[in-house]
């Protein structure tokens, strides 16, 4: 009400003009002159108004408003109450920013934001220590001050599903790993982890299963000579002879399978990919009736396998995974069950897979059955040998072809395991 009353009191006062300009023709002559005269002072006294407006906002509106009368009053009123809102605002925004940039330097991780371009917009503390990006940086490309070919195909590609491992760029002592992470239209979070702790000690665990297993190549080489050659001497005239042999055998060939399994895993983790366009349908029908473990129980392998469908990838290791998995199979289910193993094309993805109905795997020990010697607590009827290395093994030749291992299990009913290949590895 107070806005339009103020409003009608400035119209009120060209209306006064108006009626002046009348009355003072009257008495003069010349109405239209007159009309003319006072609209023109009406006109220049309002330019002048909105002239002051106007230089204060250009000075920043800083200091009280220009004085007016009217409306013009409220609307420098205005403005200036406009002014220190947004002042209190700007303050309040500065000193949350200050506290954002407080936190981000103790983050433990270098974070760097990038827009559209890929150019920076952002940087913490950490990223000029183990990054080399420094405040002034910004508006370069991230590309072109972190220059190694795999680090810009990584910003290119812009997969948040993956993450890079590479050296920093100013200390190569220093092991990083990178994740991009999209938050806002056309906008990146790079995040850069130190992992150099923890591949050291991968490392150190490499080397020494490595060493380990290589010095204990040759003793059980030594061992398993003796042993063949007292069985062949053995003329089974002593029951407990006899059976400690065999039974020394049978522990030696266990720590022979041992140290084989993880010096194949050693090879997998360290040695560089080679890839070969391999009939995968051939491959497991060699490994169904050449394998020495798996003829014996030939009878029980249901085969569904589409032939023709070849895939990229390392022929040994592949041989290896599937044959553990079959061999898995056929360990924990019943003597006359029927295993099925199937190779197939389906939708954008390569499928090979094995179904038992043997004796399931518990929900809760899903996730950990790759790993290295685990052994789920089930009571069974007769013993199973292993090295507890098997699905460790099958993982990691997966990832070496950009794979996954899906398992989907039933206690007491059976488990399924697929190798899902992605369809770029089609050759």
């Amino acid at each position: 009400m107070g806005v339009l009353w103020l409003w009608r009191k400035e119209a009120g006062y060209i209306v006064l003009f108006i009626i002046i300009a009348a009355v003072l023709s009257h008495f003069v002559g010349y109405f239209m002159q007159m009309f003319v005269l006072i609209l023109s002072y009406v006109v220049c006294r309002q330019a002048f108004l909105i002239f002051r407006l106007e230089a204060w906002l250009s000075h920043g509106a800083s200091g009280k408003p220009p004085q007016g009368t009217g409306v013009w009053r409220d609307i420098y009123y205005h403005f200036y109450r406009i002014k220190q809102k947004e002042k209190k605002r700007k303050k309040t925004l500065g000193k949350i920013i200050e506290q954002f940039r407080k936190s981000t330097d103790v983050l433990p991780d270098a974070a760097v934001v990038l827009g559209d371009h890929d150019e920076i917009e952002w940087s913490n503390k950490l990223a000029k220590h183990v990054l080399g990006i420094k405040r002034s940086d910004k508006g370069q490309r991230m590309d072109n001050l972190i220059r190694a070919p795999e680090f810009v195909q990584f910003i290119k590609n812009r997969n948040e599903k993956s993450a890079l491992i590479l050296p920093s760029p100013i200390d190569d002592k220093i092991i990083l790993q990178y994740k991009i992470v999209g938050y806002a239209d056309g906008q990146h979070l790079v995040v850069a982890h130190d992992v150099t702790q923890q591949k050291l000690m991968e490392a150190m665990r490499k080397n020494f299963v490595d060493n380990v297993s290589h010095e204990l190549r040759t003793p059980l080489t030594v061992l398993k000579g003796y042993l063949e050659t007292l069985q062949d001497m053995d003329d089974n005239q002593s029951t407990v002879l006899t059976g400690s042999l065999q039974q020394m055998n049978e522990q030696t060939d266990r720590m022979q399978y041992l140290v084989d399994d993880l010096l194949l895993l050693a090879r997998l983790e360290t040695k560089k990919k080679r890839k070969e366009c391999i009939d995968v349908a051939q491959l497991i029908h060699n490994i169904c009736l050449d394998g020495q473990a798996v003829e014996k129980q030939y009878q029980r392998i249901e085969m569904d396998v589409v032939s023709g469908i070849c895939l990229h990838g390392e022929e040994q290791d592949l041989r290896s995974a599937f044959s553990n998995l079959i061999m898995n199979a056929l360990k924990y289910s019943d003597d006359e069950s029927i295993i099925k193993v199937i190779w197939k094309q389906e939708a954008k993805d390569l499928i090979f897979e094995v179904i038992d109905k043997g004796e399931g795997i518990a929900a809760a020990d899903i996730p950990r059955v790759t790993e290295r010697f685990f052994r789920a607590d089930v009571k069974r009827s007769k013993k199973l040998s292993g090295t507890g290395l098997g699905l460790a093994i099958v993982k990691h030749v997966l990832i070496r072809h950009d794979a996954k291992l899906e398992i989907s299990s039933v206690k007491g009913k059976g488990s399924r395991f697929s190798c899902v290949f992605p369809a770029n590895l089609i050759c």
